[in-house]
This record gives C-alpha cells, sequence and structure tokens, in this order.
C-alpha cells in the first residue's frame, strides 16, 4: 500500500469516526502470505476474530515497539489494501504454554479451542517467525476493537 493510499483511507475514516487523531496510523496485514490476510481479515469483519498473538522475539528482532491499549492501526487485505481499522483494547505477554482458552477463542481460527490455537500458531511461528518457535517463548496477547469497517470493493 502507498503512503497516498494510507492516508487517503485514514482521511475517509476521520470523516466518518472524526474524533480519530490526524496522525496516520501504521498499516498491516495478518499473517504473512496474502491469504492469512485475507482469512484473518474476513473474521475480524464477521465479528469472530477479537484478539491476535504474535512472537516477542518478532518484535525483538525487527525492533519495533510493542502495541499499547489505545493504539490503532490500518488493517490490509491480501493485496495490500486498506479494509479498517482496529483499537487495541489490551494487551499481555505470557509463555505460549500459557495462553488462555479465552484469548484462543477470540482469535476466531478454526474450531476456537485451545488446542488448535496452539497447532496453528506453533506451525506459524516454525514456518514464519524470525526467531522460530519454543514452547516457553513469549506470545504478545491483543485484544483488539473495530473501529471502522471498510465497505469491500468490487473488482
Amino acid at each position: 500500500m502507498s503512503t497516498a493510499e494510507s492516508a487517503d483511507f485514514w482521511s475517509h475514516v476521520r470523516r466518518q469516526v472524526p474524533d480519530l487523531p490526524a496522525a496516520v496510523p501504521e498499516a498491516w496485514a495478518f499473517g504473512a502470505i496474502p491469504e492469512h490476510a485475507d482469512g484473518l481479515l474476513a473474521l475480524v469483519l464477521a465479528g469472530t476474530k477479537t484478539a491476535t498473538a504474535s512472537s516477542l522475539g518478532d518484535y525483538d528482532e525487527g525492533a519495533e515497539p510493542l502495541p499499547a491499549a489505545g493504539d490503532l492501526s490500518i488493517i490490509l487485505d491480501g493485496a495490500g489494501r486498506p479494509r479498517a481499522v482496529l483499537e487495541v483494547t489490551s494487551l499481555q505477554i505470557v509463555p505460549f504454554d500459557q495462553v488462555s482458552e479465552a484469548h484462543a477463542r477470540a482469535e476466531g481460527e478454526d474450531d476456537r479451542t485451545l488446542q488448535s490455537w496452539r497447532r496453528i500458531h506453533e506451525q506459524f511461528w516454525r514456518e514464519h517467525s524470525a526467531r522460530g518457535f519454543a514452547p516457553d517463548m513469549q506470545v504478545v496477547c491483543e485484544n483488539f476493537r473495530v473501529v471502522f469497517p471498510a465497505v469491500p470493493r468490487n473488482g
């Protein structure tokens, strides 16, 4: 997504939700590939997915700041188009093996059980994390709310 496209989207969102700040927030997509981005975004827009998880080690590798409650993000689809705005409502850092059933359910994936959450995320981090997977790795568990869902585009 271009900076101009991000700024245009943010201007549109601010016309609909005028109390948002003027600064354009970070734009990112869920997952590591377009199919992840589209599938997880669909769960967000359906109201099924209200949480996400990241490897704390990946934040360290990328020298990215950790999210915090109140942070806003523009969420992109698999083609890099802005589709929604999310606000972090809470954040907790826990070892992988201590992620809660409630968090797994809030992530909205597969059958929404902790068992499937562990299977999906272990595989994801083994394949896509800069630091790989470890059973005791630290996981950043975020809860969020949708501030603005974009209307799907035709074509």
